[in-house]
């Protein structure tokens, strides 16, 4: 398929969960003039603690280097994870690559938009870096559980992928609150700056929704969901689901 903007967050390149082959898969089969990648690209965190770099993380970013080349503008929006390269922007690698913190974009719908990867938003992240570091261990904790668990439900014929992680995220009261709470921020942030949206990252949930008439669009993760925010040529956002796709074929 062929879209005007495709947006992607949260890939986590450096770690064990990150779904790289899939990402791949996606890139053959979907096209773009503007690919927008809204944070957390490389796990530098992850990284830090232990080097883990397979070929398909290579492959990625070979993958996004040969699109620029071939005429894709692309913008990479730091996120907390990869703020390893936060020091070094605003920054413009040949004709087709911009390295920024954040982005105003206009739609094909004529809307303005905000993007940011969202960490600036979380008070978390930004007041108690301690408490975000062992929240991310705790996070690879119940990714590692995903695996066991669905070791043993494919043991027992249940196909069908089920993650502990996302489960806790949709369902723990504190959880669901953290996630409202920061929707909510970044909603009246757009709004008093008058912008009509905003697209981000950061917390692992793809969602299109309205939040007091400011669009709130979330690219979601390619750890768990593999999920995309996409504009369509009519100027339609939506969200592509390539795991729900690849499950289904």
């Amino acid at each position: 398929m062929k879209y005007k903007s495709i947006f992607i967050s949260d890939v986590h390149l450096g770690t064990r969960f990150s779904k790289a082959k899939l990402l791949l898969n996606f890139f053959k089969h979907n096209e773009c003039e503007n690919l927008i990648l809204v944070g957390d690209i490389i796990d530098g965190w992850s990284i830090k603690r232990k080097l883990y770099w397979p070929q398909e993380h290579s492959d990625v970013i070979q993958k996004i280097l040969k699109k620029a080349k071939k005429g894709t503008k692309v913008t990479f929006i730091t996120g907390n994870h990869d703020e390893f390269l936060r020091p070094f922007v605003p920054l413009l690698l040949g004709n087709s690559i911009n390295i920024s913190n954040e982005l105003e974009y206009i739609a094909l719908n004529g809307k303005k938009y905000y993007i940011t990867h969202g960490d600036f938003f979380d008070s978390i992240t930004m007041t108690k870096k301690w408490l975000a570091v062992l929240g991310d261990y705790g996070y690879d904790l119940l990714l590692h559980l995903n695996s066991i668990l669905n070791f043993f439900r494919k043991l027992f014929g249940i196909r069908k992928y089920w993650s502990l992680s996302k489960y806790v995220k949709d369902n723990v009261k504190s959880s669901v609150s953290f996630i409202n709470d920061f929707e909510s921020v970044l909603a009246n942030h757009a709004r008093n700056k008058a912008y009509d949206g905003i697209i981000c990252g950061h917390i692992h949930k793809a969602e299109i929704k309205l939040i007091d008439e400011i669009e709130y669009l979330n690219c979601g993760d390619w750890v768990e969901s593999c999920t995309a925010i996409v504009e369509t040529f009519d100027g339609k956002f939506e969200i592509i689901d390539w795991l729900e796709k690849n499950a289904t074929k």
